[in-house]
């Protein structure tokens, strides 16, 4: 089994830290519908600001909200306006696997809107992988 990307949220904003709440990451289910990221599923969360690297779940926020909030003792490692790399992850069978994947990555604008949305595709050559960035339909 190889865990591999599923869907990236790139340059999300911190719109606030709650230290006090039990944990999580609060997240639009706007933004996470569009994405694939599911309540509950476990995520990785790097500031880009810090280098800080944490795990925690995803709860949803209100709708539209844009909102990115940092939970619990997560709180401590970003602050408001940092921009994020959310990753969710998925499990594949094995290298066999990899070619038929293509998971999906958001950008986003400071005000925390979609600026781009594309997929990774990898596509095997003779010697190894070919890896490529696209934009997607949706756009």
């Amino acid at each position: 089994m190889l865990q591999v990307l599923r869907a990236k949220l790139h340059g999300i904003r911190v719109t606030g830290c709650d230290l006090n709440y039990h944990g999580s990451v609060t997240l639009d289910p706007v933004i996470c519908a569009r994405a694939g990221i599911y309540p509950l599923e476990f995520v990785y969360l790097w500031n880009k600001n810090t280098a800080s690297r944490i795990s925690t779940y995803v709860i949803y926020g209100e709708a539209g909200s844009g909102a990115c909030i940092v939970n619990g003792a997560a709180a401590r490692t970003c602050a408001k306006g940092d921009p994020l790399i959310i990753c969710a992850y998925a499990y594949v069978q094995g290298p066999q696997e990899i070619c038929a994947h293509a998971p999906l990555v958001l950008t986003f604008a400071e005000d925390n809107s979609v600026q781009e949305a594309m997929v990774y595709t990898v596509r095997q050559e003779a010697d190894w992988y070919a890896f490529r960035c696209e934009p997607t339909a949706k756009g």
